[in-house]
């Protein structure tokens, strides 16, 4: 199957922000989708706007940090729709801060959710995937993995952990699944909310000022799933151009 229409997409994360943004744009370019996020209001918002504009959605309640959760995911899509094409690993959080403050417990948060999250997800669906004979991960990481600065050591440790592990499953893949990593950069969504006050400060200014929408991110996912089943799209970086 190559394109988007008719795939059938189950992304984390889906009820704001990328993961929003990614759902209604795949579900716009025909796409079956399957929303995850811990947050059931936003989750039945979303899929309220799809169903409106006549797309396909089934959307389940999803802690990432809960495995169960993963293969209720991905078992509601092949319910629902007889198949899973796609995984978008994207819930995430960054709870960053200088590691002068000990915020241990913050640490183990985003290795649960950014990390684990995602291996969660790889045990949910490479079964699924290798008894279709096809299927796509892709996965969320960050530009802060790229380049790293004071104050967010540990939230580019666990993207770049994910960075690791997409590698290694895209040379295990062999000729049949697809990998894709696309790491975004300053982009105006709630990301900034639960850091520490002087870090939500300084990036919600830089958000304001140089941010680019979630919808442009969401455009790089559908890129990479739209291409043919032979061409793997590994690596996407979409960032302002105004960032350093």
């Amino acid at each position: 199957m190559e394109g988007i229409e008719g795939k059938v997409v189950a992304i984390t994360g889906a009820g704001s922000g990328i993961g929003e943004a990614t759902a209604l744009l795949l579900a716009e370019r025909g796409a079956k989708v399957v929303l995850g996020a811990r947050r059931p209001d936003r989750l039945e918002a979303v899929a309220a706007r799809i169903e409106k504009a006549g797309g396909q959605v089934a959307h389940v309640p999803t802690d990432v940090t809960r495995r169960d959760d993963l293969t209720r995911l991905v078992d509601v899509a092949r319910e629902r729709f007889g198949r899973l094409d796609v995984l978008v690993s994207n819930a995430g959080v960054g709870l960053i801060s200088p590691l002068d403050e000990l915020r241990v417990e913050d640490w183990e948060e985003m290795i649960d959710v950014n990390f684990k999250g995602v291996l969660y997800g790889i045990a949910a669906a490479l079964p699924v995937f290798r008894s279709q004979g096809s299927g796509h991960f892709v996965h969320t990481v960050s530009t802060a993995g790229l380049r790293i600065v004071p104050l967010q050591s540990v939230y580019a440790a666990t993207k770049n952990a994910v960075r690791t592990v997409s590698e290694g499953l895209r040379q295990e893949a062999g000729d049949s699944l697809r990998v894709t990593v696309v790491s975004p950069g300053v982009t105006r969504t709630e990301f900034a909310d639960r850091m520490a006050p002087e870090v939500r400060d300084q990036l919600g200014a830089a958000m304001g000022d140089i941010g680019i929408p979630p919808e442009a991110v969401a455009r790089a996912v559908a890129f990479a799933i739209e291409q043919p089943a032979s061409v793997d799209v590994g690596d996407i970086v979409v960032r302002p151009t105004a960032q350093g």
